[in-house]
């Protein structure tokens, strides 16, 4: 079986939605209004790493201009192993978003389930994976019900429920810095997440706090074969440049920057912009 939570971050696989020119429109969601063309800009930096930089099969699915949001796909499913969970915005505005989400993820094999509960909603960036267990964030976003859904789909590993306080989800506060190491922002949702998950787990994790919230909506991944040395996709570079000083204290991972302060605008974290997923069985 190997260690538990080595198979954190083994993908062979990354799949990104473009921008589509709606996401710029005034009016078009909620928020300030934001620079297309630096957002598609950020958007193109982010596929090149995940492909040239950290050598996963880049998969890009076209832009839904009726679809504004569609580039956060992260919100639209949760993968582990052959098992793909499609989910249930909280926004009725976003659940067309996952028909084309379904058609990719089938046509590389995995097990597809849904959510047949008309009272649940989920949102995919609510989803924490350690390698070891599930944690969903309660927030505006995410209910109870679509909680159950995430438990009964991953029924091998624990699934726990933390609240998450604002208007944010779980992923914008903390995320994976290793297989054993929890990183989180420093505000008080933040910390009170961490507290919650520390208290409701069995596996000793360490944890590294961040000036920055947003800096822990990261992607801890090891595409390479087994040995190779893990990477860290985050906001870096100069969007968030105190807690990218912060996460070098992370032993034994190679730091991958990139920036998205223009997409922010929009909602989106750095895990709402890419669904990770391997087609590789491993241990």
């Amino acid at each position: 079986m190997g260690t538990p939570g080595e198979g954190l971050g083994r993908y062979s696989h990354a799949l990104i939605r473009g921008v589509p020119a709606a996401l710029g429109e005034e009016g078009a969601r909620e928020g300030p209004v934001l620079d297309l063309a630096k957002a598609q800009r950020e958007h193109g930096v982010l596929g090149g790493k995940l492909r040239q930089r950290l050598g996963l099969q880049l998969l890009e699915l076209p832009p839904e201009e009726g679809l504004p949001l569609c580039p956060l796909l992260g919100d639209t499913a949760i993968i582990q192993g052959d098992t793909a969970l499609l989910t249930r915005p909280w926004s009725p505005a976003r659940r067309l978003e996952i028909d084309g989400v379904r058609k990719v993820l089938q046509d590389l094999g995995l097990r597809i389930m849904e959510v047949g509960d008309e009272n649940a909603t989920l949102d995919g960036t609510d989803v924490l994976f350690t390698g070891r267990e599930f944690f969903v964030g309660l927030s505006k976003w995410t209910n109870h019900q679509g909680a159950e859904i995430v438990a009964d789909t991953f029924r091998d590993f624990a699934v726990s429920t933390v609240p998450v306080s604002g208007s944010g989800h779980l992923r914008g506060l903390c995320g994976m810095g290793g297989p054993r190491t929890v990183v989180a922002g420093s505000s008080e949702a933040a910390q009170r997440a961490v507290r919650a998950m520390a208290s409701l787990t069995d596996h000793p994790y360490a944890s590294l706090t961040l000036p920055d919230d947003a800096a822990a909506d990261c992607l801890f991944l090891r595409p390479g074969p087994a040995g190779a040395p893990p990477f860290l996709l985050h906001r870096g570079g100069g969007d968030l440049p105190n807690s990218q000083e912060a996460l070098q204290k992370l032993p034994d991972v190679t730091l991958v920057p990139v920036s998205c302060t223009e997409l922010e605008k929009a909602g989106a974290g750095l895990s709402s912009l890419c669904l990770v997923l391997s087609t590789r069985p491993h241990s």
